[in-house]
């Protein structure tokens, strides 16, 4: 995992907690909200990670040069 998608998640979890945290709903709403936007930015950032990995595998390598 990238230290961003880390991060993300780490918003999440304080997201989630600050709706477990509150009383009004729409507070809670709001929170619940912000934790699912951070969970899915953070999926997005995995998946082009792993795609950029398999794609950099993939990849042909050019011979090297000799000269």
């Amino acid at each position: 995992m990238t230290s961003q998608a880390s991060q993300y998640r780490a918003q999440a979890l304080a997201a989630e907690e600050a709706a477990e945290a509150a009383t009004l709903d729409n507070v809670r709403d709001r929170c619940l909200r912000s934790a699912a936007a951070w969970n899915e930015m953070a999926a997005r950032i995995e998946l082009t990670d792993r795609l950029r990995a398999e794609r950099i595998a993939a990849a042909p390598h050019p011979a090297k040069v000799e000269g």
